[in-house]
């Protein structure tokens, strides 16, 4: 039988429109994130819930597909207020579908009745298990297509004891009943603290608008921020102040934690932020590291994690590659829980209980995830008495003996914040050829000219870029040419995978399946037998090791 076509939204909601509903203030607002698989109607029963597509792009349309995040508000039966995040169901953007999870109170699963748990809705489920994400609802969608029975004895093994509804957009099955369920769900749920931390809120989106200027977006993680708060921008450094605050494209005079915001900023341009940014109070005490000490549950069925291997890590929006060390023994074992220490080669914004994800290079399955301990310790190895300060901590307790300065770096002059390795100290200059280079992705301009677009000679231009290098903000890949490490990273990531795939890559494949130019195939693939990634034989490259 085939598929129905994702349904427009109706005109007449069965919620409010967020610009004249009357909600309940004396509930503690909570973010719902969307899971499921590819095709099992996410957005249309969001857009049957709210009003509201949240599938902005043209090409989102034109494909029939999630691609980005989307947004809506969603008013209860009880007028609670839920904001919702709706994630693409599609393998190739699980990453997005991790950014957009780490912030979520509770989850609304989407399993198809005439397809059943499926492999995306496994990999779903481990993020949200590895984001500490255990309250939601199970919605069986299409049940008018075929019996919803089956479905739901597949669900009850996942995830036993969780409710469930069958419901159908196009027959109008359940909707109520969902709603209902969602509500009941939600009066379980734990709110985040308003107090906790002070501000932080993890950026998904930068844009500007005419007459009113930058603008970011992001869920709220903790604190409050209100009109005329001064803010910093981490890790880049940056400092602003906040002109106007919204929730759900309502002028509010302040967010609390657990809201959908959006933030007004003045003393920032829009091209220096960016998805993975946190925005955090002038006065918070967070700052950036490139080491994590934590403990780490590998997905059972997963391969065991060895010392030395490289990872991606998932933290709030924002990712970087790391190298695993653990520190009781030398392997994390598939359905253990361990100590590791993560050094990464790019900086997160993390504080002690913060959830992380971890997925494989290649292929780029998500295979474990854990807990933040310690956001700034000192690069050690396995021990027991790493092992036992860590546990220390973990319980709340002070452990013994030496103790080590846990406060974070204080900015310094000019918004520069001391938030790399050896101390680097960030100035105007080198953020603003930070903000180049991530500008242009995966195609990164020549030195050269990069020099020029910073109104730089070559020599001053070379003498930023060392900084970067070592703030872990640019990656030399030539003897002309610097990438941003995040589009590197996901480069890399793609190469890797087609490596493990056909058992090498060549200038030619690379060039083709990632779209690119022969220069830029040739200069990341010379990079990666340099970093001992790969290593070329004739005209291929293959992996060092094969996992």
């Amino acid at each position: 039988m085939p598929k129905p076509t994702r349904p427009r939204a109706p005109s007449s909601p069965r919620s409010a429109s967020p610009t004249t509903v009357s909600h309940s203030t004396d509930l503690p607002p909570l973010t719902l994130g969307t899971a499921g698989h590819i095709d099992h109607g996410k957005t249309a029963l969001i857009a049957t819930m709210t009003g509201k597509d949240t599938d902005r792009l043209p090409e989102e349309h034109r494909r029939g597909i999630s691609i980005e995040l989307g947004y809506a508000p969603l008013e209860l039966p009880s007028r609670r207020r839920l904001s919702i995040v709706d994630v693409p169901g599609h393998e190739r953007f699980v990453r997005t579908m991790v950014a957009g999870a780490t912030g979520i109170d509770l989850f609304l699963l989407c399993v198809a009745a005439d397809d059943g748990v499926m492999p995306q809705t496994r990999e779903h489920l481990a993020v949200l298990r590895q984001l500490g994400v255990e309250t939601g609802v199970v919605a069986i969608t299409k049940a008018d297509l075929a019996d919803p029975s089956l479905a739901v004895e597949e669900v009850a093994e996942l995830l036993p004891g969780v409710e469930v509804v069958a419901v159908s957009v196009r027959a109008g099955i359940g909707i109520d009943e969902l709603l209902h369920a969602l509500d009941r769900v939600s009066a379980s749920v734990s709110p985040r603290s308003a107090d906790d931390d002070g501000a932080r809120l993890h950026v998904d989106r930068s844009f500007t608008l005419r007459g009113i200027g930058t603008v970011v977006t992001g869920t709220l993680w903790s604190g409050g921020v209100a009109r005329g708060d001064e803010v910093r921008v981490l890790p880049r450094g940056l400092s602003g102040r906040v002109r106007s605050v919204q929730v759900h494209d309502e002028p509010v005079e302040r967010a609390e934690a657990g809201q959908r915001v959006a933030l007004n900023l003045a003393g920032v341009a829009w091209r220096e932020l960016g998805r993975g940014d946190v925005i955090v109070g002038a006065g918070a005490r967070v700052a950036p590291t490139y080491l994590i000490d934590g403990a780490i549950s590998v997905e059972a069925g997963a391969r065991e994690i060895v010392r030395g291997t490289r990872v991606h890590v998932h933290h709030g929006t924002r990712e970087a590659p790391a190298r695993v060390v653990p520190l009781d023994g030398d392997v994390l074992r598939p359905g253990e829980r361990a100590y590791a220490q993560l050094r990464l080669e790019a900086p997160l914004v993390p504080v002690p209980g913060d959830h992380f994800v971890i997925r494989q290079l290649a292929p780029p399955d998500t295979i474990g995830g854990g807990t933040v301990i310690d956001p700034r310790p000192r690069k050690h190895g396995a021990g027991q008495e790493v092992v036992d300060r860590l546990t220390a901590l973990e319980r709340g307790e002070e452990p013994t003996g030496k103790r080590v300065e846990k406060d974070p770096p204080a900015p310094a002059g000019n918004g520069a914040l001391r938030s790399a390795p050896a101390e680097t100290v960030l100035e105007e200059t080198d953020l603003r050829m930070a903000a180049l280079l991530r500008a242009d992705g995966r195609e990164p301009r020549t030195d050269s000219d990069l020099a020029e677009a910073a109104g730089l000679s070559p020599a001053d231009a070379t003498d930023h870029l060392r900084r970067l290098a070592r703030a872990g903000q640019a990656v030399r890949v030539g003897r002309n040419l610097h990438f941003h490490p995040e589009p590197l990273a996901e480069l890399e990531a793609e190469i890797t995978a087609i490596c493990e795939r056909d058992g090498e890559a060549t200038i030619a494949r690379v060039r083709d399946e990632l779209r690119t130019s022969r220069k830029y195939a040739q200069a990341i693939l010379e990079h990666m037998d340099a970093a001992k990634l790969t290593v070329r034989r004739g005209d291929a490259h293959v992996l060092r090791r094969r996992r």
